[in-house]
């Protein structure tokens, strides 16, 4: 073979040499420069979630915030009913206690007096604690509020 003609295999074997390697490092490029798109996506899409996930705390921070008013508000009332069946459960001993007092006085004013009343002052006792039991019971479920 000539001299000049393997120059030109030679030649032409470093061109196609050339090309192949100017191909993969084209191709190279391309896939780091798709790389980098699909990080740049990556981080807006990170972006998004994060912002989503700190409105929703912040939705469930409020929630929790809500829940616990609204707790401390209905335990207030069923404090304040409580004092309230207290207080009247107080007056009724009261009551009570008044009318026990003005009982031994007529007795003792008129004997034998009270046996004819029928025992309507027993009764209307008894109506009375059938009330207040009602009363705590309205309150022990949360029925009895006052606004």
């Amino acid at each position: 073979m000539d001299t000049w003609l393997i120059v030109v295999i030679v030649v032409a074997v470093l061109v196609v040499l050339a090309l192949i390697a100017l191909a993969v490092a084209k191709r190279g490029k391309a896939g780091k420069a798709r790389k980098r798109e699909q990080a740049r996506e990556h981080l807006q899409e990170a972006q998004l979630r994060a912002a989503r996930a700190d409105k929703e705390q912040a939705l469930a921070d409020e929630q929790a915030a809500r829940a616990r008013r609204e707790r401390a508000e209905v335990e207030e009332r069923a404090a304040q009913a409580e004092r309230e069946a207290q207080e009247r459960a107080a007056h009724a001993q009261g009551e009570r206690s008044a009318a026990a007092e003005l009982k031994a006085k007529a007795e003792k004013l008129a004997p034998g007096l009270s046996q004819h009343d029928g025992g309507r002052h027993v009764a209307g006792a008894q109506n009375a604690d059938v009330t207040q039991q009602i009363s705590r019971e309205d309150i022990e479920r949360g029925g009895a509020t006052r606004a």
